[in-house]
């Protein structure tokens, strides 16, 4: 392998099966995913440098062990609760810029989930007292208490903030992305992935029992180290740092979010002459090259 594209061994044996119709591609779950972004004007990073906030997940975690990615995690079934305390732009318009124009309260939980998962795996909380406030200082027993009930699923993410008398900020998220897991991994994700700014006061954290480092990095030297093949990640990741490249701040990036082509990316295998070729359309990069009786895999445009 000449860069750090993650790519599972079982694979090929994988998408053979499922053209040969031996295999059923498992329904995704839905999913959601925080780059959290600094500046320095935070704390966190380098001063004038704009920085993402990366963990490492686990090398015996069986999903992307080793591989860098960000906070984030699936939808809890009570993430539309109608009770969660919100703030910014309506549940129509976050459908809308979600692709679920026919269901908000999808949407709602999306949103709500890359909040709270931002908060369980980052001890990052975006969420204020007001509509126009952001909580600071959030360290302490008592914050753990609760951050701990909600990883355990003992706490509910709307019973959360009206004990904290809170309100989520989902203004301060901007959609970024949507990759979709592909149909033949038997553990599936429609992910979205967002950005966000460190609020000030408040610092991340490894409160994840999942990673086993976490970075914060300029998403230009991060991209290098991949292409050296020294940090592991999977398309989505690599893919949603390059995006962020062209940017210098987080302002930048936050203003260009609403731009963001928000169509799902699904990785696609066929055969063709003699070969299975996976590829994500749009992102050529990423187009392996398997013989078809099995054997290595090579690059595509790499």
């Amino acid at each position: 392998m000449s860069n750090g594209q993650w790519y599972p061994p079982e694979w090929p044996d994988r998408i053979r099966a499922l053209a040969n119709g031996e295999l059923v591609a498992a329904a995704p779950k839905r999913a959601a995913t925080v780059l959290l972004l600094s500046d320095g004007t935070s704390g966190a990073g380098d001063a004038g440098r704009l920085s993402v906030h990366m963990l490492r997940r686990r090398a015996s975690m069986a999903f992307a062990g080793g591989a860098y990615a960000y906070p984030g995690g699936g939808v809890d079934p009570r993430d539309d609760d109608s009770r969660v305390r919100w703030a910014g732009p309506s549940l129509t318009r976050w459908a809308e810029r979600l692709g679920l124009p026919d269901d908000p309260g999808g949407a709602q939980a999306v949103v709500c989930a890359a909040v709270r998962e931002t908060f369980e795996e980052a001890g990052v909380l975006l969420a204020g007292p007001t509509a126009q406030t952001v909580v600071g200082d959030i360290t302490g027993p008592d914050w753990e208490a609760d951050r701990q009930a909600l990883v355990a699923r003992e706490l509910g993410f709307a019973e959360f903030l009206d004990r904290r008398q809170l309100v989520l900020r989902s203004d301060l998220l901007g959609a970024w992305a949507r990759w979709i897991t592909p149909e033949f991994e038997p553990r599936r994700y429609d992910t979205w992935f967002f950005v966000a700014a460190l609020p000030a006061g408040q610092r991340t954290r490894n409160a994840s029992t999942e990673a086993d480092r976490t970075v914060w990095i300029a998403p230009a030297e991060a991209a290098a180290g991949y292409d050296r093949g020294e940090l592991l990640m999977m398309p989505p990741t690599i893919s949603t740092l390059r995006g962020l490249q062209p940017y210098g701040t987080v302002s930048e990036v936050l203003a260009g979010a609403a731009d963001r082509d928000m169509t799902p990316v699904l990785a696609q295998a066929r055969l063709e002459g003699g070969e299975v070729v996976l590829s994500w359309p749009g992102h050529e990069e990423f187009t392996k090259h398997v013989p078809a009786a099995g054997g290595g895999t090579r690059g595509g445009s790499r």
